[in-house]
């Protein structure tokens, strides 16, 4: 039997999958193509091109049909050999899964140990690479924006951090929850490999995921011996220079692809990027009037796509978004590993507004009072106070 229908559209606030335009989804709704004809030889040079817009590289973007995990796998098989020894830190639960995954494929990982509420910090990373003095280290591996946290890390930073210790190692950043909303730069910040997928700041269902990458790393591919096949740059890089893909590619959400880098650079990187911390700045001075806690610590490493909040001593976070999600169709982030029912995740990126975030506000809110959480005051108004007084 199927759900009684509900009025209007459901809210979906986790940090991801986000909303999907309307423009996006007609721009899919078209019949798919031969992939090995001239059309989606234009579309995919026109799309291999916008990335390196949006990744702000001058590099190749590699496209494969997969989710940010596989994208993950490719940029480590691609690198790395047996046995190399790579630094990774602990912002959370996916910093957490991708040091597993390094562990499964056979690399030794030197994890720095962190709370889940802070962000990378570049001295303990370059005091590491400066004890190696051996340079076994082949890379160095942070999350920028984690995404069970809401904590941001200065890649910009770590970068300067690595080159201060004059160390060789490979610089990789995960950017799956803030490619397209928050201000990244591939080229300018020296990173070698940049992991991204397409279902967060470019507003596309699941089923895209990146590598943008660097000389530096296209020269450690030629002798990396980490076994790859699904995943090697070699093929993707050789059919990519023609237009193609060497095995089937995900055609309609090429289509999407397309349509969002056109919505992006419509509005324009700064802007979407301006348009991301403010909507933030608004839900974090909601969350501050309702008298509960960041999950981040320091003002510097708030993340402008999502916003971890903990609930108060005794409160379970997962009852909580059930009943914002019963009672006003409301999809908020769980708490993951170390949060799990001590925390919930509201998502602000992509597709989004003004009117849309106060809408949420207004639902968390009431499905908090209905929880028996004690607010200090109205988080909404305090929202649009913030709405309203900024440009």
């Amino acid at each position: 039997m199927s759900e009684p229908y509900r009025a209007g559209r459901h809210f979906l606030q986790i940090p991801g999958p986000t909303n999907v335009p309307d423009r996006i989804l007609r721009a899919m709704d078209r019949p798919t193509i031969d992939h090995r004809g001239p059309a989606f030889q234009k579309l995919a040079r026109s799309v291999l091109d916008g990335l390196k817009r949006i990744f702000r590289t001058s590099g190749p973007v590699i496209v494969y049909p997969s989710s940010g995990t596989g994208a993950w796998e490719a940029a480590l098989v691609n690198t790395l050999s047996p046995g190399d020894r790579v630094l990774m830190v602990e912002t959370g639960h996916f910093a957490t899964l991708w040091k597993e995954m390094a562990g499964r494929l056979g690399l030794e990982v030197v994890f720095l140990e962190g709370d889940w509420r802070s962000p990378v910090d570049p001295a303990r990373v370059e005091a590491v690479l400066a004890e190696d003095r051996a340079r076994r280290i082949a890379a160095v591996c942070i999350v920028h924006n984690e995404t069970s946290t809401g904590v941001r890390s200065d890649v910009a930073a770590v970068r300067r951090a690595i080159d201060r210790a004059r160390h060789p190692a490979l610089f990789m950043v995960d950017t799956i929850s803030s490619l397209a909303s928050m201000d990244y730069r591939h080229g300018e910040w020296g990173v070698d490999v940049t992991v991204g997928g397409s279902q967060k700041g470019l507003m596309l269902p699941p089923g895209l995921g990146f590598n943008a990458i660097s000389e530096k790393a296209l020269a450690a591919h030629r002798t990396a011996r980490l076994p790859r096949s699904y995943w090697d740059w070699s093929a993707m890089l050789e059919a990519n220079a023609k237009g193609f893909f060497p095995y089937t590619p995900a055609t309609n959400l090429l289509y999407g692809l397309a349509e969002a880098i056109a919505m992006l650079e419509e509005e324009g990187l700064e802007r979407v990027f301006a348009r991301h911390d403010r909507l933030a700045a608004a839900t974090r001075a909601g969350v501050g009037a309702w008298g509960l806690e960041l999950v981040a610590r320091d003002p510097a490493s708030y993340s402008s796509t999502l916003t971890g909040v903990f609930v108060p001593e005794g409160i379970d976070a997962d009852r909580v978004r059930a009943t914002i999600l019963e009672r006003f169709d409301v999809s908020l982030g769980a708490g993951l590993g170390k949060l799990a029912r001590r925390a919930f995740r509201i998502g602000h990126l992509g597709d989004l507004n003004e009117a849309w975030l106060l809408g949420s506000l207004a639902a968390i809110e009431m499905g908090l009072e209905l929880s028996g959480v004690r607010l200090s005051g109205s988080g909404l108004r305090a929202a649009e106070r913030v709405l309203l007084e900024s440009p």
